[in-house]
């Protein structure tokens, strides 16, 4: 179900736009607050899987991040620029979806399967693990934090909110926009390594 969108919304909304075509990443952080539960709920209306459609979102807001200094008010508002984004992007991958083989190849019955990783394996994982320990560095020591205490000890929101004293919205904020930074800076360098290690 979509949201209504109330009068007040829109204008404050632009004024977000505009603070994050200026690099303004709490002006992003407050536009994704207020917009989120919309991307995400049409997100998942097209493509049916929450976690596709939470994938979806992140790459939304990529692109509203990137492309924020070319939104032109004057063709439409925030909101439908933003939905518009989703829709575009969600169909994307529902196709991309689509295209994938059901079947293993032929040829993959004829192979052994072994549980005992081979050298390339190792090597790829200790590449992998070097790269998403750079983007890691690159990030604020707000965003670092919440990232390493879901990902690296496995606690939920709301148990890094009470050890961080900090409302979960901003914690949930903080690891959002920090996973999105992470993929803008990792998936130039090795997308299937990405695929595999963000995922």
């Amino acid at each position: 179900m979509v949201i209504p969108i109330g009068s007040k919304s829109e204008p404050e909304w632009a004024d977000l736009m505009r603070r994050a075509a200026c690099g303004d990443h709490s002006a992003l952080a407050a536009f994704y607050d207020a917009t989120s539960q919309l991307v995400f709920g049409l997100a998942l209306r097209i493509l049916g899987d929450r976690d596709a459609a939470e994938d979806a979102v992140v790459e939304v807001y990529s692109q509203v991040w990137r492309e924020a200094n070319g939104y032109d008010p004057q063709r439409g508002t925030p909101y439908t620029w933003l939905l518009t984004l989703t829709r575009s992007r969600a169909i994307d991958m529902l196709r991309a979806r689509k295209r994938e083989p059901v079947n293993d190849p032929l040829d993959a019955a004829t192979e052994v399967e072994s549980s005992a990783p081979t050298p390339e394996d190792v090597s790829v994982a200790a590449q992998r693990h070097r790269m998403v320990r750079r983007a890691l560095d690159g990030l604020s020591m707000e965003q670092r934090e919440a990232i390493e205490l879901a990902y690296f000890r496995g606690l939920s929101h709301s148990e890094i909110a009470l050890q961080l004293g900090q409302p979960l919205g901003t914690i949930k904020t903080r690891i959002r926009l920090g996973m999105m930074r992470m993929r803008e800076q990792l998936a130039h360098l090795a997308p299937p390594a990405i695929a595999e290690g963000m995922s």
